[in-house]
């Protein structure tokens, strides 16, 4: 009713890959006790998760908030990623891990799970993407959890389509029956389990009209259907999360696809497995469709109650974590720009209300979602720094790595390593008048960083005018960063980045300095 397909899919012909560390960019070294440095096994986030109340928490009772983004293309033709024929999918997850999002949501369609099927549009050029080449759909999902578990970061995949052609309002279809919909969710968990990376199942995307909630029509309530479905995820892997959406109307009163969780209060998802419900909601702004509440007089103050009623009473009354799935903008119109505030504020800072509030991911990471833009620009390597940037103060710390990586309940030294990063700086554009520059800091030594500061020196008259993703003071020409609060803890191996604009232009790179604090 209220959009058609979102997803702004082109015709993908390989690019060549823009190199993120750009002519002229400077890498300096500087090691560290490692005193003071927070265990990966101490952090929140080890392990498989639970809830209690409105809260998720870890395996040790540590509360954890999902601050996330969303990576689409395994639910298209191409049946991966989408960005792959521009760039290494190891180099993305750094660069999403570095920006401070801590959580991969993957939408895929049922058509990976079919025997064979093959990705498209990956580019294998110069060695990118090398450990991919000749794997299957599934295979490649593999790939992506393990690299994104070994980043700190966690994964939920979601059941976006039934196949590759379209949404659907309901969890079937005539070709996709939900007999094959159980088994692919079982499937998946199955795949899965063992590996707490991934920490639960989105199990269909955007249930909307005819759909109902609590109406008892076993062939469009999809309160009743989450239950079968929840059911089948838990029997197989009882320790995974279950999220499940909310639908476009109930009582008649109508909002976003998905959007809808006011059936909730009286029809509560009920599963075999307690304390594994996580309830999900959808919001966009009038990039995407316009709704009443946009031209509401009051605008934007009139936001907070609009999810209150839809959403947000589940969390406000502890009766069950809520995490916003999707929510995104192009932010090109003044509306769009205050409703991301107000969503944003909504929410609730990290800083305030730490974990202790609702969960998250940004809808999208890919510049070709057609209505609302992504994190990523056209060139699939630039970020947009002014719309990450609406979301910093609501990004979340990393979690411990798993596989590989390390992490969860593993053994490890004791803290006996030793903390020491690198850190380069480039300038990505100077007008003159002013530029732009990023820094990139990256963990080199063997335990996890829980800070780190970044020192230059410019050799003539410039100042910092704004910076993102961390905080600054700034002595005639010497400029000290400081992570922020989401971004300090990297793991080994792992990067953090931050941004900032600066005037004059014509600074050229100067040396730069990183210690582990």
């Amino acid at each position: 009713m209220f959009r058609s397909l979102r997803r702004g899919l082109c015709a993908v012909a390989a690019a060549l890959l823009l190199p993120l560390g750009a002519a002229g960019a400077q890498t300096a070294q500087a090691a560290g006790t490692g005193t003071g440095t927070v265990k990966a096994a101490d952090a929140a986030g080890a392990g498989y998760w639970h809830t209690s109340g409105r809260r998720i928490l870890d395996e040790a009772g540590q509360p954890v908030r999902i601050a996330g983004i969303n990576w689409f293309g395994f639910e298209t033709t191409n049946h991966v990623p989408h960005g792959l024929w521009s760039r290494d999918y190891k180099s993305m997850i750094d660069q999403m891990r570095s920006l401070g999002y801590n959580t991969l949501r993957l939408p895929y369609s049922d058509d990976i799970l079919k025997s064979g099927t093959m990705p498209d549009s990956i580019n294998f050029s110069s060695g990118m993407n090398a450990d991919l080449q000749g794997l299957t759909s599934l295979q490649v999902l593999d790939k992506i959890v393990a690299y994104a578990g070994q980043s700190g970061m966690r994964v939920i995949l979601d059941r976006h389509r039934p196949d590759s052609a379209g949404q659907s309002a309901l969890w079937y279809t005539a070709a996709v029956p939900e007999s094959t919909w159980i088994t692919n969710l079982k499937a998946l968990a199955t795949r899965y389990s063992g590996d707490s990376t991934v920490i639960g199942i989105d199990l269909h995307n955007e249930p909307h009209d005819p759909a109902c909630w609590g109406c008892g029509d076993t062939t469009k309530d999809w309160r009743l259907a989450a239950e079968r479905g929840g059911d089948a995820v838990l029997s197989v892997n009882p320790k995974l999360l279950v999220f499940v959406e909310g639908v476009q109307t109930v009582d008649g009163v109508s909002g976003w696809w998905g959007g809808n969780l006011m059936g909730v209060a009286q029809y509560p998802v009920r599963l075999d497995v307690a304390n594994r419900v996580v309830y999900s909601a959808h919001d966009y702004a009038t990039s995407v469709a316009q709704q009443s509440w946009f031209s509401d007089p009051t605008f934007p103050a009139n936001m907070p109650g609009v999810w209150d009623k839809y959403w947000g009473y589940l969390f406000k009354q502890n009766i069950a974590p809520v995490w916003v799935g999707e929510f995104g903008t192009t932010l090109q119109s003044t509306v769009d720009q205050k409703w991301l505030t107000a969503l944003v504020s909504y929410l609730g800072p990290t800083a305030t209300s730490g974990a202790d509030s609702f969960q998250w991911t940004f809808w999208s990471w890919n510049p070709n979602s057609g209505d609302t833009g992504g994190i990523l620009k056209d060139d699939w390597t630039t970020v947009d720094t002014v719309k990450d940037g609406y979301l910093a103060s609501i990004k979340a710390p990393a979690f411990p790595a798993t596989g590989s990586g390390g992490g969860g309940s593993g053994g490890g030294s004791g803290g006996g390593g030793t903390a020491a990063c690198t850190a380069a700086y480039t300038v990505s554009s100077d007008w003159g008048s002013g530029f732009n520059a990023d820094v990139t800091v990256t963990n080199t030594g063997t335990t996890a960083l829980s800070s780190w500061k970044v020192t230059w020196t410019w050799p003539g008259a410039q100042q910092v005018t704004n910076m993102w993703n961390a905080t600054y003071t700034q002595t005639g020409a010497t400029v000290t960063a400081v992570n922020a609060a989401h971004n300090g803890t990297v793991p080994a191996g792992g990067s953090a980045s931050f941004g900032f604009g600066g005037a004059p232009g014509g600074g050229g790179t100067p040396s730069v300095s990183c210690a582990a604090t």
